[in-house]
């Protein structure tokens, strides 16, 4: 009887975890998200990962990125020359999305790939300091992220960098969700704007897309936490 009841207590945190932990990293990112120093990184890490991939965007469209600055508030700018219009503009926020959903998904698919994909990223980040980065307050933000995920790396326990992973993979998701409403102030600037201009759609329009992308992409990683 005793062996019973310690071999089930020992088994129902990890059968409780496997079932709930999506909700749980969920719950612990809107948390984050209302911490106003903690935030900060994670709002920094969205908006490079906006601007990163505008300038993405342009490249495989045949332009160049002259210049990526980021600034303390969260506020981002890419500069590109060249390139597809429609696309680049619609590239930053739907990009950041599919950023923050595969980063939590691989990052899932196992220990390894949460490695590899971690340090993809440090690169990535290193690189822009190189090659975009023109300005002290770009180049600070930019380090400040790159040593974060060179310390993720650098976890003897890599269990815990996967959780990392995910946890950064939501908290970039639920910035993509709340980030477009910010379009909405009546100034007619930003991705909304242009492309209004470019296809005569409403700005708002462009906002539900994006918001309904992000959506959609968190309830995708719902189901495949489920699984």
């Amino acid at each position: 009887m005793s062996f019973f009841s310690s071999n089930y207590s020992s088994q129902e945190p990890s059968s409780f975890w496997r079932k709930y932990h999506f909700f749980i990293l969920l719950f612990a990112a809107i948390i984050l998200k209302q911490l106003p120093l903690i935030t900060i990184p994670f709002n920094w890490l969205e908006s490079y990962f906006h601007e990163i991939s505008h300038g993405l965007a342009a490249l495989l469209t045949g332009g160049h990125v002259l210049r990526i600055q980021l600034f303390a508030n969260g506020a981002g700018l890419c500069t590109t020359q060249g390139g597809i219009a429609f696309v680049i503009s619609f590239s930053g926020y739907a990009g950041a999305t599919l950023w923050g959903w595969g980063i939590f998904k691989l990052s899932s698919a196992n220990q390894r790939a949460a490695q590899i994909f971690s340090v993809v990223i440090f690169i990535l980040l290193v690189s822009s300091m190189v090659f975009w980065g023109r300005d002290l307050l770009t180049w600070f933000i930019l380090a400040v992220l790159a040593v974060i995920f060179l310390l993720t790396i650098k976890l003897q326990k890599v269990h815990y960098l996967q959780l990392l992973m995910q946890l950064f993979g939501l908290l970039i998701l639920l910035n993509s969700l709340s980030s477009p409403s910010y379009l909405l102030d009546g100034r007619n600037l930003g991705d909304g704007a242009a492309l209004a201009s470019i296809t005569y759609i409403p700005e708002v329009v462009w906002v539900l897309i994006w918001f309904s992308i992000a959506l959609f992409a968190l309830y995708s990683l719902y189901k495949i936490a489920k699984k």
